[in-house]
């Protein structure tokens, strides 16, 4: 074997010595950088390198990076649970979005005290530094080393066909276990089957913390056993961790599940079962000010409102090929007359018999389909959440159909509509993500459409400027999608508006258009959806702001509060004034004292009140009273007034 290796290494080509690692090659210290990717591949440094090899870095402040601090957490939770309580059994324990999960089969659910014992075995763990080792093992021997732990024995029969949470633990091919080994004396401390990789030693994770515990279904299925998953957070240094820990605390504070019940601005009853809410006056408010905008700027914009049914027969999601893909998102089919119906999951069908309903000309194109559909989706019990995840949500769903000549510019703008729009309603920091296929056979239609699609949806979004992230196989079984993502106030991403390119749906319900030359031409459709639903988007709007909408969504604008009963007559007079200005306004006539309306007011988050006693009456103005709790005295009726129309329609 020669003593010498040819790598390339961050670009460039070296030569090191046989048996050199990666860690060796990067000279890594195991706190900066932790891993190693080799020949795409993320790598543990220990791994030894081979001829021709390229070699670059994982930085511990990556996502991938991060990643991996966040597996090897995960592995030191369920080392130090197991030592606490024998009899666990351990389930799987992947990276996610900002920390980690492991599950575990336990007697009895823990209880927070047992978190804190948790954490404290794992601090002495990581203390310790002991040593993550990769061992490859065949089937037959991670069977035995892992007898007494049926998941992975389930896991290890599932090789290669795992979910992609439970493909960290075995991945495909060869499976690996990870032995965690004593730094002084390579005893073995603790051993899980795991494909990796991770960190070096446990000493190379700098910050992490338990968050909470909750029930979780084996691999998903209600039909499985109920483990109990103990849920934490890890980062790159301590700083990055309290940044986090106090966007939740601010998240908390947000929540749009609690204002909206504070605020009464909806509710969920169970009487009507899981994800279907219900909008109070005030939130009802708030969604005819978004409809009736986005009803001007879709009219301006030469957008035609259509309007379709909530049920239909269950054979149109055959012909648009959605029930073959998306039947377990739909709610189960009913008979009526011996025909099979089904609510609606999607609107895009009945707009495509919408364009089918007559002859349609080039001269016609674009077209432009809106539509407020209301749709049903049978969402798991596990992930409906508030506003943001529901089963009954409102599109303001829009299906445009141009030529093929069209579909650039129509994109471009477009793209530019939604950002514009987005921007109006106070959301200003975006970031583009373009959802394409891959060689998963759930897509459907001919690569060279979806090649076409593609590329114009990325000249779109990398002529908006934005930042752009790819999304291999994230795209639509019938076409690829622009998402925008949507960085809220106190930094979380939302996606919110989508754009979609579909060459399928038109081949399949066969739509034409006749052409300048008179030939029959199929059309190019466009799906877009601006808010996502308005659900989903009113959510975000409430966590956005805290519930402090900006005056023009506010669903009281202005509160009159009289200094004592016998100037609540003025206040009504300045009230229908405002109200004759399409101004929303009550006046507290409660037989509460002053301070406490103007109490009642800030909690309500109402933008201005407007108070007023003798000597605003004598000078025929009123004080003003900002949300932030400012004060102007002794403002002119009309004065009043017309701040508060200025800053109403130029959505403050």
């Amino acid at each position: 074997m020669s003593a010498e290796l040819h790598i390339t290494l961050a670009g460039a080509e070296r030569v090191v010595a046989a048996g050199t690692t990666a860690g060796d090659a990067l000279e890594a210290d195991g706190r900066t950088v932790i891993a190693a990717r080799v020949n795409g591949e993320p790598r543990d440094l220990a791994h030894v390198l081979g001829e021709g090899d390229e070699v670059e870095p994982i930085e511990i402040s990556s996502k991938e990076g991060r990643a991996i601090v966040r597996h090897s957490t995960a592995h030191v939770m369920a080392q130090a649970v197991q030592e606490l309580f024998p009899e666990a059994k351990l389930g799987i324990g992947p990276p996610v979005e900002n920390g980690f999960y492991y599950d575990f089969d336990v007697p009895q659910a823990f209880h927070p005290d047992d978190l804190k014992r948790v954490e404290k075995r794992m601090r002495e763990i990581v203390k310790q530094g002991q040593l993550f080792s990769r061992r490859p093992v065949s089937d037959e021997e991670a069977r035995a080393e892992l007898a007494a732990e049926p998941y992975k024995l389930e896991l290890i029969g599932l090789k290669g066909g795992a979910d992609q949470e439970e493909s960290v633990e075995v991945g495909a091919g060869q499976l690996t276990i990870y032995d965690n080994l004593d730094p002084k004396d390579g005893e073995l401390q603790w051993k899980d089957l795991c494909r990796g990789p991770h960190v070096p030693s446990t000493r190379s994770i700098p910050a992490f913390k338990l968050m909470r515990t909750g029930g979780a279904y084996w691999r998903g299925s209600e039909k499985n056993p109920q483990l109990q998953r103990i849920y934490g957070t890890a980062w790159e240094s301590r700083e990055k961790q309290d940044q986090y820990l106090h966007m939740l605390e601010e998240a908390e504070k947000r929540d749009h599940r609690k204002l909206g019940a504070e605020l009464d601005l909806f509710s969920f009853p169970p009487e009507l079962g899981s994800g279907l809410p219900v909008f109070h006056p005030k939130g009802g408010m708030i969604r005819k000010e978004m409809e009736d905008y986005m009803r001007k700027r879709q009219g301006e914009a030469g957008y035609k409102f259509v309007n379709t049914p909530h049920l239909t027969k269950s054979a149109l999601f055959e012909t648009s090929g959605h029930l073959p893909w998306y039947a377990d998102d739909m709610f189960p089919a009913f008979e009526l007359d011996g025909i099979d119906y089904r609510v609606k999951p999607m609107n895009c069908p009945m707009h495509n018999l919408i364009f089918r309903a007559r002859g349609r000309s080039y001269r016609e194109l674009p077209l432009r389909l809106c539509e407020f559909g209301t749709v049903y989706r049978y969402e798991k019990s596990g992930v409906v959440h508030g506003l943001t995840r529901v089963r009954g949500l409102t599109q303001d769903d829009s299906h445009i159909y141009c030529t093929k000549e069209q579909m650039g510019g129509e994109i471009k703008s477009l793209l530019s509509f939604v950002l514009s729009v987005l921007r109006d309603f106070g959301l200003s920091e975006f970031f583009l993500e373009l959802s394409t296929r891959d060689d998963s056979d759930k897509f459907i239609g001919d690569q060279a459409d979806w090649d076409e699609a593609t590329e114009s949806l990325r000249q779109a979004a990398e002529e908006s400027g934005l930042q752009l992230v790819d999304d291999p196989g994230g795209a639509a079984f019938y076409g690829p999608k622009i998402s925008v993502q949507v960085k809220d106030a106190i930094g979380r991403t939302w996606q919110l508006s989508t754009i979609q390119l579909d060459f399928n749906q038109p081949k399949r319900f066969e739509l034409e258009y006749q052409a300048a030359d008179g030939t029959r031409q199929m059309p190019v459709m466009i799906h877009r959806a601006l808010f996502g639903s308005i659900e989903r988007f009113i959510g975000v709007l409430v966590e956005h702001y805290a519930g402090a909408f900006p005056a023009w969504l506010s669903p009281v604008q202005v509160v009159g509060i009289p200094i004592a009963d016998a100037h609540a007559p003025y206040l009504q007079d300045v009230a229908k004034k405002l109200r004759e200005r399409g101004i929303r306004v009550e006046v507290d006539t409660a037989d509460d004292r002053m301070q406490k309306k103007i109490r009642n007011a800030q909690k309500s988050k109402v933008p201005y009140m407007l108070l007023a006693g003798d000597d605003d009456i004598a000078n025929g103005a009123v004080s003003f009273r900002y949300r932030n709790g400012e004060q102007k005295n002794g403002v002119p009726i009309d004065e009043a007034i017309s701040e508060i129309v200025n800053a109403v329609e130029q959505r403050l």
